[in-house]
């Protein structure tokens, strides 16, 4: 595993959605569950125990799976991975939040989420 391209990022992005979408929904579903089993908690027709064991499972999975393609999972809520680049020499992070269509942002390494920048046109 080594480093993305802005473009190989892109191609494995599109490629992980499908299970990028799966964490996000099961997520919901053990938010969810677990409220249900809280003292008090509403109950839910997702089910009890078992169920929550399960999503938990699935969840694990789900992320060992991201994880596994070089991909950094960097937060579960909102969901946040990032690609290990080089940018002009620089070590950056290409950086994908839940919610937006494309890989379009980056920050340095020593910079953090809060140092993202918007790509530039066509960084290759």
């Amino acid at each position: 595993m080594g480093l993305f391209t802005v473009s190989q990022a892109r191609v494995e992005l599109v490629r992980l959605r499908p299970v990028l979408d799966e964490i996000v929904a099961v997520r919901a579903d053990l938010v969810e569950l677990s409220a249900a089993l809280a003292v008090g908690g509403p109950p839910t027709p997702l089910g009890g125990l078992p169920e929550r064991k399960a999503a938990e499972a699935r969840l694990n999975e789900l992320m060992t799976e991201v994880q596994e393609t070089g991909v950094e999972l960097k937060g579960i809520a909102p969901l946040l991975v990032d690609f290990p680049a080089d940018l002009d020499g620089v070590p950056v992070l290409l950086c994908w939040l839940e919610g937006e269509d494309d890989l379009g942002w980056y920050h340095r390494t020593d910079l953090g989420f809060a140092g993202r920048r918007r790509l530039p046109a066509d960084p290759g």
